[in-house]
């Protein structure tokens, strides 16, 4: 008898290895993990209602009131920046995963959304909607960038010089900033029904959302209970640089964004 059986045997990609390297930084953090479910029946409906006119993805809007909420309170769109000090930004730059075929393979490109807290949701939508229709380079599978003679150097470097400079932004918040953005938004739920959470690494960036998927159950509206749609998400943030208080402040407003639907078109019902 044959134990092992019939399998496929396929290279770990270059792609692989550094995704791999990526997450592995979020084991040096200190984490906190916050497991939290989103009212969000009233902007499905919204969005529901714009088809045909006005042009919103559920996802453009995650990241609008996600880079809202962190404008407001900053601590969570912050770095270290050396051993005594850190860094607090008013620009809340999202990096997502796109992905796309790179020779027949699918793979998450990185596309940050640079300043998204000053975007529209429509804007957002089709800075998007460009991502994924834009020509991969497979030298470089960078989206939506333009890139350094350096920046192309560590792309294309062994994968001990990118360790190095991974170990080069640990401390220095601009240089993260610039070159990974500031907090992350990831959405399983959107590849497929996944009925929970997800809890991410965190990886080097400040503060990651990770989007599980939407259940329909009872929900207490006006003292009356009625089928809600509720939104699956682990928030994974620096302990070293946010403590409960400012993530409870944090959560609480993302609350409130998400169950009225900011930045949804206002004259739909």
């Amino acid at each position: 008898m044959d134990k092992i059986g019939s399998y496929e045997t396929k290279p770990f990609s270059k792609s692989r290895q550094d995704i791999a390297l990526v997450s592995g930084e979020g084991k040096r953090k200190l984490k906190i993990y916050a497991l939290l479910e989103f009212d969000v029946t009233k902007a499905r409906g919204i969005i529901q209602a714009s088809k045909g006119k006005f042009d919103v993805s559920f996802t453009a809007w995650l990241i609008k009131c996600v880079s809202q909420a962190a404008s407001e309170h900053k601590q969570m769109n912050a770095y270290r920046q050396g051993r005594r000090r850190m860094v607090l930004f008013d620009d809340v730059d999202i990096p997502i995963p796109v992905e796309r075929e790179v020779d027949g393979d699918i793979r998450p490109l990185a596309y940050i959304v640079r300043q998204a807290n000053k975007k529209t949701v429509e804007e957002i939508t089709r800075e998007i909607r460009q991502a994924q229709s834009q020509a991969v380079d497979a030298d470089t599978e960078v989206l939506g960038e333009s890139l350094t003679r350096g920046e192309r150097f560590v792309i294309h470097a062994p994968l001990w010089i990118k360790k190095l400079g991974l170990r080069v932004l640990r401390r220095r918040g601009l240089l993260k900033k610039k070159h990974l953005g500031t907090i992350g938004v990831t959405s399983i739920g959107m590849k497929g029904r996944f009925p929970g959470w997800v809890l991410g690494m965190g990886g080097p960036i400040a503060t990651l959302v990770a989007v599980g998927g939407i259940t329909k159950k009872p929900g207490v509206v006006h003292d009356e209970i009625h089928v809600r749609e509720y939104l699956h998400v682990s928030i994974t943030t620096d302990h070293s640089i946010v403590d409960g208080g400012p993530l409870a402040r944090f959560v609480a407003r993302l609350t409130e964004l998400l169950e009225t639907g900011f930045g949804l078109p206002a004259d739909l019902p």
